[in-house]
């Protein structure tokens, strides 16, 4: 296997982070309400695994190394994995696993329905991220992992709907989010990818 020590490190890095936020909660590090800390940081660190995965393609274009491309698949898989976590804790931390609490849940706070899109859009990815599907599907394939845009959009609009009151940090991602589409535009990625190439083809100085 390819880059096994990089990948090993991402699995490593990905795996950690919960543990760390559980071990903070076992010493009650996380405030008054540890649950609702963890579900929060469970979300927020799907959002940022999306944005590291969905960057692995323009790094790779920018800079030619096949590392990049190498652990995209583990990370949709975590970013799944973290969804994943987010939702168990919702149901366990805020609901209490009531789930006819649910549905005055999903009046009060409509961005529960967003979220839970966002969720069975990552669930497909996760799926059908197997090289089994990959020739099953085709050129379907790539077309059914283009929701990844599409998943990233509601993220955004379930994190808005939350902190309407501070946008800053949603800013952040929201802004990160979209030069990563700008990247996928056909016109710009060819233009980076040529450049790389071109530059890659000047002999150096001696």
């Amino acid at each position: 296997m390819r880059f096994i020590y990089w990948r090993v490190s991402v699995f490593v890095a990905a795996a950690l982070v919960p543990l760390y936020w559980l071990y903070q909660a076992w010493i009650f590090a996380l405030g008054p309400d540890p649950g609702k800390v963890l579900v929060d940081r469970l979300g927020l660190g799907t959002l940022i695994l999306l944005l590291i995965t969905l960057a692995m393609t323009p790094l790779q274009r920018t800079t030619g190394w096949p590392g990049w491309i190498a652990v995209r698949r583990q990370l949709g898989l975590w970013c799944f994995t973290y969804v994943s976590l987010h939702m168990l804790g919702y149901g366990f931390f805020i609901l209490g696993f009531d789930w006819a609490q649910l549905g005055v849940e999903l009046v009060k706070r409509p961005y529960i329905i967003v979220g839970a899109l966002g969720f069975l859009g990552l669930l497909s990815l996760a799926v059908t991220s197997n090289r089994y599907s990959q020739r099953r599907l085709g050129m379907r394939w790539k077309k059914l992992h283009r929701l990844s845009y599409l998943i990233l959009g509601l993220g955004l609009l379930h994190m808005l709907w939350i902190v309407r009151a501070d946008l800053k940090e949603w800013a952040v991602y929201a802004t990160i989010g979209a030069l990563l589409l700008v990247l996928r535009i056909p016109a710009i990625a060819k233009r980076i990818q040529r450049r790389r190439v071109k530059s890659s083809s000047v002999p150096t100085k001696v």
